[in-house]
């Protein structure tokens, strides 16, 4: 028993490690991303097991928007009202999320990235994952 958990928790260690994000990758954003889970500074962990509403993401040299959808069954989106732009700035070989506005201005700062998630963290040590959304297909 001992060892499954020091074996879950070494995962969870190196899975949850910072990586580097390459420039080359930033193009991965592009696209439409559902929230997995959310992790607070003391440990706690909230999972989202389904999403009802989802992330659109477009970004273009370093400029961009986020925006929140919702899917159908038919494979379309409802597309809210709801639309964030956002700078991605280069911070000492990071890259963060600028959100600025007329009433609030903050930052994400881009942890890890690959062709299927993303992890950003929030100036208060709150990391959200995210992984790329995948429609349900239904057969007729």
């Amino acid at each position: 028993m001992k060892r499954l958990v020091f074996l879950i928790s070494a995962i969870l260690l190196f899975s949850c490690a910072d990586q580097k994000v390459n420039k080359e990758d930033l193009h991965y954003l592009n696209g439409y991303w559902e929230i997995q889970k959310v992790e607070f500074p003391n440990g706690q962990i909230k999972e989202y097991k389904a999403n009802t509403m989802v992330d659109y993401i477009q970004l273009e040299n370093e400029k961009g928007i986020r925006k929140k959808v919702q899917p159908r069954l038919d494979g379309t989106f409802i597309i809210t009202e709801d639309e964030e732009p956002f700078e991605l700035i280069s911070l000492k070989e990071e890259f963060a999320f600028h959100y600025k506005n007329s009433l609030s201005e903050r930052q994400e700062k881009l942890m890890a990235l690959d062709s299927l998630s993303f992890i950003t963290q929030n100036e208060e040590g709150i990391r959200y994952f995210y992984i790329r959304f995948q429609p349900i297909s239904i057969q007729l």
